[in-house]
């Protein structure tokens, strides 16, 4: 990538020129809230290719992650005193954590006067949220206090936007990876496809009944790589989006029989009023985990998990990242 100067080269090679996107900014310590699988990918490759420190927050003792080298601070989300101890001389927080733990730690991070703090969205991008998404688990509460405090010049952020991720559909589903636990649609074949007994309700139909929907889909690996990349940007725009890959859903069901070498069976394909008819039905069935992986489907054929301008990945051209073909080979090649 053209930058203008002649570039300057760290001794891990790392481009340390002023006016590239990712500038060296010296070595920072770096909060990572929470300790599953996303969290522990991103504090990987922060570790593994930057010189800045991480430290983990975490509700309980990680003894795995501290036999690993990194640093565990044990926190208790409803004490705003021990959280913002924790915080001291953090300069930027990664948050995996939702709901009123998340709250909790933005007004802790703005009091230790913590620079930047990404929260855990990791989906499609949030205005395409509804002011009343039983998907939101306070993550919109959660940008209305950035977006305060950002206003103030208190704290800079960020709104990682990755699309679907590619680890829904792998054996075991995101709960395999630790991800998603109390979602309601983390665990394998929730979300689209049953890719092991081959089953799916797929929501491949817009409102106007065409075959158009999209989603943008990217690995949990290479969402780590390039949120690591970001950290060391000089700068943080409000949103910064990544893709793996965008394909058409009907294309997506196309690609994951073929490779399977079986057609889905029983298939079910819908659009967003026949969606609604099946989330009526799971209401007066009382059946609130179908209702909620029904909603997931309603917000694919609306198109909530498309995109374009995919910024990192124009930005960072050095993370190529893993087409979703290679992916679901290697994932489930491991199953025979």
């Amino acid at each position: 990538m053209a930058v203008g100067l002649e570039d300057v080269w760290d001794t891990k090679g790392r481009r340390t020129n002023p006016e590239s996107p990712s500038a060296d900014m010296s070595m920072m310590r770096i909060a990572v809230a929470g300790t599953g699988g996303l969290a522990r990918l991103i504090a990987h490759y922060i570790d593994e290719d930057t010189s800045h420190h991480v430290v983990f927050l975490s509700r309980t003792t990680q003894p795995q992650l501290a036999a690993g080298g990194y640093q565990v601070s044990v926190v208790d989300y409803g004490d705003f005193e021990s959280l913002k101890y924790a915080l001291r001389g953090i300069d930027t927080v990664i948050s995996t954590v939702t709901g009123v733990n998340q709250i909790e730690l933005i007004k802790a991070a703005v009091s230790a006067r913590v620079r930047r703090f990404a929260p855990a969205e990791f989906e499609g991008p949030p205005q395409l949220r509804s002011a009343s998404d039983p998907l939101d688990r306070g993550r919109t509460l959660a940008l209305q206090w950035l977006s305060h405090y950002s206003q103030s010049q208190l704290i800079q952020s960020t709104r990682f936007v990755c699309g679907i991720l590619y680890e829904r559909f792998q054996p075991g589903g995101l709960q395999q990876l630790r991800i998603g636990n109390t979602s309601g649609f983390g665990g394998e074949g929730a979300y689209i496809m049953d890719c092991r007994n081959m089953s799916a309700q797929v929501p491949a139909y817009d409102a106007e009944n065409n075959p158009n929907v999209v989603i943008c889909m990217t690995a949990a690996q290479d969402v780590a790589r390039f949120v690591t990349k970001a950290v060391d940007m000089k700068q943080w725009p409000a949103e910064l989006r990544m893709c793996g890959q965008r394909i058409l859903v009907k294309d997506l069901v196309a690609a994951v029989q073929r490779l399977k070498g079986q057609a889905f069976n029983p298939i079910q394909w819908h659009n967003p009023a026949s969606l609604r008819s099946e989330l009526q039905l799971a209401a007066a069935q009382r059946d609130s985990a179908r209702g909620i992986r029904i909603h997931t489907l309603i917000a694919t054929a609306e198109g909530r998990y498309d995109f374009s301008e995919p910024a990192l990945n124009r930005l960072f051209p050095d993370v190529r990242p893993m087409p979703f073909q290679d992916w679901f080979i290697a994932k489930w090649n491991q199953q025979n």
